[in-house]
């Protein structure tokens, strides 16, 4: 009788260990959709008013149709890209090719290249749009600079020296523009009226910065860092770090679901770290999502909440292996 009864209580915790896993899995793999090439490949990015994903590939910008899931179009011709800044009122995108120090625009429907702006600093990386002063920003890692685009004229009109080397960039829609340093740590304040950094917030313990995101309702960045392996919480007025959580290694993105309240970090060691927000000052991480090694960039759909990671194999030398890449979609699950 007493085997019977240590054989139903074993049974009953493996049924409670396997619903209660069960119920921390907010996210779970879909689907996959291979792209050709085995290049590099870094940013992706939505344009959620035409309903496209944005994948930069080495030396091409891959489009897939979001509501159909196929690679429709590509934009070709370049040097070396990394991301797109989607600038909507006028129908056109802007890619940052850093290997040919320009940014090239296209027609966010027809995707053909408009235009070939040069920059005037090494290094074009991370881009975004700032919709207060109508002005692309392209962030220029090894110049510590960011040059700035008017989207009417297609010309760079003015630089910001930034004071270290930028990584993500996530403008406010008020004039601010927030800017992470990785090699000195710190989190850089844009004003984009007066075109230069007016504040600059230390990240201890924060190390390497990446990934930002923004909750502009509590007034928080989330930064993610790689020497620490966490997220920090930073309170944008006063600068102060609030927190920091443990995520995995080797992150790059960070995304912000402001009507769930999930903040999602995508690493390079083939793992995303899930965060649910239960207050502006509170949080604790909720899932660790298994996806693939070097998946560390990703986009958020807000209109169906799927996460999508750009993606390819490696062989033992970590070099990609061929006909590899993809990108993985995850969706919720509850």
């Amino acid at each position: 009788m007493k085997r019977l009864f240590l054989l139903i209580l074993f049974i009953s915790q493996i049924i409670i260990t396997k619903n209660a896993s069960a119920q921390d899995s907010l996210y779970s793999f879909y689907k996959s959709i291979p792209i050709p090439g085995n290049s590099s490949y870094d940013y992706v990015s939505i344009d959620s008013v035409n309903r496209h994903l944005f994948v930069t590939h080495g030396t091409v910008l891959d489009i897939i149709d979001l509501n159909t899931e196929q690679l429709i179009d590509s934009v070709t011709g370049m040097k070396g890209i990394h991301g797109v800044a989607v600038v909507n009122d006028i129908n056109k995108g802007f890619i940052s090719d850093g290997k040919a120090k320009s940014v090239v625009v296209f027609d966010l429907t027809s995707f053909k290249t408009v235009a070939t702006i040069p920059l005037s600093k090494e290094d074009a990386d991370g881009i975004t749009y700032d919709p207060f002063s109508k002005k692309v920003f392209v962030f220029c890692g090894d110049a510590n600079a960011a040059c700035i685009i008017d989207v009417n004229s297609l010309k760079e009109v003015a630089t910001i020296d930034l004071g270290g080397a930028p990584e993500f960039a996530v403008p406010d829609g008020n004039g601010l523009i927030y800017n992470n340093l990785e090699d000195k740590n710190m989190l850089n304040v844009i004003d984009t009226r007066l075109m230069k950094v007016i504040k600059a917030y230390p990240l201890s313990p924060c190390g390497g910065p990446t990934g930002l995101a923004l909750d502009l309702n509590d007034n928080r960045a989330f930064t993610a860092c790689r020497q620490n392996k966490g997220m920090s919480v930073v309170d944008i007025i006063s600068g102060k770090v609030i927190t920091t959580l443990p995520i995995g290694a080797g992150v790059d993105a960070v995304k912000y679901d402001a009507a769930n309240k999930l903040i999602f970090c995508s690493n390079g060691d083939g793992t995303a770290t899930i965060i649910q927000q239960i207050s502006a000052d509170d949080y604790k991480v909720v899932q660790t999502l298994n996806t693939t090694y070097k998946a560390k960039t990703m986009a958020f759909d807000k209109q169906t909440g799927n996460i999508y990671f750009s993606a390819a194999k490696f062989d033992d030398n970590k070099k990609i292996l061929p006909s590899s890449f993809e990108v993985l979609i995850y969706k919720r699950t509850k």
